[in-house]
């Protein structure tokens, strides 16, 4: 008693620096392990959204002028053809139909930024990973890859769709994850097409292929969004098999393909995975819990899984900080994010429904929709916004309230 609470986070991308930013404010002797190095969280990662209650967590962390400061700035969607015109979109008219307050940003910077916010109070622990975790009475005895085993009060899985942390403490990972029917595939390459401020987008019948700018390093991304109806038979970590799959589902194709394929082997950030929702009845067993996509990823690409991570992650720390006990604080946590996250259950299928597809005319027909859509005025598109399944209208569902932490914390 009158000790802080010793909390160990895996994880140091988005949920995890959230978390124990506010954790340490409220007293926590906090520690974040991350088995990437410092350096590829700051570069890694694509261009995630931000939306209304996300942006408020932002800015009271204290890292919403980095975020405005590394806002994307992309102006214009434009769908391209093989041949003949294609259609240009206004980026911010086509976002202002799902919420009033939007910010893109890459996902390294944001990461740099809650870094930033939290070090001097949060021991982090870079290029190191969890091995086992035993819950005992008294704490959670964790042994790591390379540090000497510790005991903690409380450990956080933030550690993403393959979370570690749930692997390791509710079991396989297959009871959780609820396949979307489509896959995502996402690396870095020279902007040779000299985007500016456009994100270019050719599309076809279940599938769709783009290239975005990065401006703060002069690159581009190129972007893979396709539909499968079964799951394929390769590994979150077998790169090899994953380019081998990419390469087959679009040969043939034409358009900037050919040539974004080409620059796939030299990329050094090649991400690929299914997009797949996590569905658990409950993300806490005794000391242990989970927040962001380790415990409700509600799919990646289409779902605002960073904007979910950011609230999450705010409130498990401000339901710990008003508890009276850790196991009162968990309960009141997922009570408190339950609804926000069945809303976001929702979003993934409609946002697949809708960027990719299934039919060659349902294809041709889509940027013509998403036009006329833009083209509506404000009120219209935001009454809309909220008959239908979005970030905004989820995120509405979790009443932030203003930050009060505690002083001090002794659970």
């Amino acid at each position: 008693m009158g000790q802080p609470m010793r909390v160990l986070i895996s994880g140091a991308s988005v949920g995890g620096p959230t978390a124990a930013y506010w954790l340490a404010r409220g007293g926590c002797a906090v520690t974040v392990v991350e088995r990437m190095s410092l350096s590829r969280v700051r570069t890694g990662g694509h261009a995630v959204d931000l939306f209304g209650p996300a942006l408020d967590v932002a800015e009271w962390t204290g890292v919403l002028p980095a975020v405005m400061e590394a806002r994307t700035l992309t102006e214009v969607v434009s769908f391209q053809r093989d041949e003949g015109r294609g259609v240009d979109l206004d980026m911010t008219r086509l976002v202002a139909g799902i919420s009033h307050r939007h910010v893109e940003v890459m996902r390294g910077e944001l990461a740099a930024a809650l870094y930033g916010a939290s070090h001097d109070d949060v021991d982090y622990r870079f290029e190191d990973s969890i091995r086992t975790l035993d819950q005992q009475p008294e704490g959670v005895v964790v042994t790591f890859e390379h540090a000497p085993p510790e005991r903690f009060d409380l450990v956080i899985g933030a550690d993403g769709l393959h979370s570690m942390v749930r692997r390791l403490v509710f079991g396989d990972e297959r009871r959780f994850l609820r396949f979307l029917g489509g896959y995502l595939a996402i690396f870095v390459l020279p902007d040779y097409v000299g985007l500016g401020r456009r994100m270019i987008v050719h599309n076809g019948p279940g599938r769709l292929a783009g290239l975005y700018p990065v401006r703060q390093t002069g690159q581009a991304r190129a972007g893979f969004l396709f539909r499968q109806a079964e799951e394929l038979p390769v590994g979150h970590r077998d790169v090899t098999g994953q380019k081998r799959v990419l390469r087959g589902v679009y040969r043939g194709d034409r358009w900037q393909v050919p040539r974004m394929l080409d620059e796939m082997d030299a990329a050094d950030d090649f991400y690929f995975d299914s997009i797949s929702q996590v569905v658990m009845p409950t993300w806490s067993q005794g000391r242990v819990t989970l927040v962001g996509d380790a415990g409700y990823s509600p799919g990646p690409a289409v779902g605002g899984g960073t904007s979910l991570a950011m609230v999450g992650a705010y409130v498990l720390a401000r339901e710990i900080g008003r508890a009276t006990d850790l196991e009162g604080g968990l309960r009141a946590y997922e009570d408190a994010m339950r609804d926000c996250v069945l809303g976001f259950r929702k979003i993934g299928p409609s946002v697949m429904k809708t960027l990719i597809p299934r039919t060659r005319i349902g294809a041709r027909l889509m940027p013509y929709v998403l036009d006329g859509l833009t083209r509506l005025p404000g009120p219209v598109q935001a009454r809309l916004s909220r008959l239908q399944a979005t970030p905004a209208t989820a995120l509405n569902a979790v009443h932030l309230g203003p930050p009060a932490m505690a002083s001090d914390q002794g659970i």
